[in-house]
């Protein structure tokens, strides 16, 4: 191989590293699993969520462990990413989509729908991908009265951590 095939090569790999780390954040939001969260940051990571939260990575992570509870269902559905490397740092915009369906405080329930996009630095650090600063811009929010959709799954029996065994899916990892 030569040097700019390698380099290439090398790209193409921290790209798809990166994409993936994109949807385990999805995957760590709507499956509630703040283990995972707190390990798609960098040490000195940031995360700025409009006017729901601007701090350091673990605080949100903490923000989140206090409010998601309250969701009744949560998903997040990673649409177009552009990424960028430079050596060990990156930086992306993710369009997504993010449904979710909350209590409207009168005892019923509400579709909250949001187109975001996620404005991204990325580090390599200890040899992984992970969010050095993550930036979202609400660019689209529908809000629907829902009819009741049953019980509140209960994130710690979701199908794909009792189907899926490698490494990958398992909570916290």
């Amino acid at each position: 191989m030569t040097s700019n095939s390698t380099t290439a090569l090398e790209t193409l790999i921290a790209r798809e590293e990166i994409r993936q780390l994109a949807s385990l954040y999805s995957r760590g939001v709507d499956r509630q699993d703040f283990a995972l969260l707190r390990t798609l940051y960098t040490s000195d990571g940031w995360d700025s969520h409009g006017s729901h939260f601007d701090g350091h990575a673990q605080a949100y992570v903490d923000f989140l462990e206090h409010s998601l509870p309250h969701m009744h269902i949560g998903n997040h559905f990673v649409c177009n990413h552009l990424i960028s490397v430079d050596g060990d740092t990156g930086e992306g915009e993710v369009y997504a989509i993010a449904w979710h369906l909350i209590p409207d405080g009168t005892g019923g329930l509400k579709h909250d729908i949001q187109g975001v996009r996620y404005i991204d630095r990325y580090r390599r650090e200890d040899g992984h991908w992970r969010f050095a600063k993550r930036t979202v811009s609400f660019d689209t929010k529908i809000v629907r009265p829902a009819d009741d959709h049953g019980a509140k799954p209960d994130p710690t029996r979701d199908l794909s951590y009792a189907e899926l065994t490698s490494v990958l899916f398992t909570r916290g990892v």
